[in-house]
């Protein structure tokens, strides 16, 4: 039977949380999303044999961007061209909501190590537009401080990329309000940083090593509360020569690079 991709629908749940438990050691984050993307649309799967065996999402963001996420093959049908089958099918719809007026670029971001994604993209006409470090953090780790809920505004929004976990936007008005729909600010001792939904991953909004050290605590506070025992920090590519500071205040990187781990492409359609 030839693969068929498709609109995802309910009743995929048991297949999708297949997937997401074989990947990332079970921790792929597929099965919690998947009612809100199924709500949000543009999100599809790869059956084979009447079995759901790839997933990817389009999900619109600011400044008519269609960012890409959620790429999966199922482990047993790797190797086997599925994956660009579906990335070539999300390309496609990305020039059809492009002809549209809907977006006018394509954008994602990866890990540095996922050498065949980037390999891809740039056959595919993508360019890096962004480069930032995804560091970890054990609560446990610092003596949590409760924070303040706050609201923020444009001029927080103190980069040009704004990551809100591995999703990242474009400063602007749009992105302000995109920001506080989808994440949490907070602010201690005068410092606001972002919070996904989950408590999960934290973007300072003032990036020097003072201004973290004072808000470390206090984002151990949030990943506490959401019953967290790890928790995750973007920063800016630019902040290299601090990362020997970063390491005595208890972040980490995988795999121990000096260099920004998270790549974040763009593909302009217009």
């Amino acid at each position: 039977m030839n693969p068929i991709i498709r609109e995802a629908r309910a009743e995929d749940r048991p297949f999708i949380e297949e997937i997401a438990r074989l990947t990332w050691g079970g921790e792929d984050y597929l099965a919690r999303v998947f009612d809100e993307w199924i709500k949000d649309g543009n999100f599809y799967v790869l059956e084979v044999d009447g079995k759901v065996i790839g997933t990817a999402k389009l999900t619109l963001l600011p400044g008519k961007v269609g960012w890409l996420e959620g790429l999966r093959v199922h482990p047993d049908y790797r190797g086997r061209g599925y994956g660009r089958l579906i990335h070539n099918f999300m390309l496609d719809r990305g020039e059809k909501l492009a002809e549209k007026g809907v977006i006018e670029a394509l954008e994602f971001a990866t890990y540095f190590l996922n050498r065949e994604s980037i390999a891809m993209a740039r056959k595919e006409g993508f360019s890096v537009m962004a480069k930032f470090f995804n560091l970890g953090a054990k609560v446990d780790s610092f003596q949590p401080e409760e924070a303040e809920p706050v609201e923020i505004g444009r001029e927080d929004l103190t980069l040009g990329i704004i990551p809100l976990g591995w999703k990242f936007v474009h400063r602007g008005e749009e992105a302000l309000e995109w920001l506080r729909k989808n994440g949490e600010a907070y602010e201690v001792s005068g410092f606001k940083f972002l919070a996904t939904r989950d408590g999960g991953i934290f973007t300072p909004l003032s990036t020097g090593l003072g201004c973290i050290r004072a808000m470390l605590p206090a984002m151990a506070w949030v990943a506490r509360e959401s019953g967290r025992e790890e928790f995750e920090m973007m920063l800016p590519g630019g902040m290299k020569p601090v990362l020997p500071g970063l390491r005595r205040l208890g972040l980490s990187l995988w795999d121990e690079t000096e260099e920004p781990n998270v790549l974040v492409f763009r593909r302009k359609l217009v």
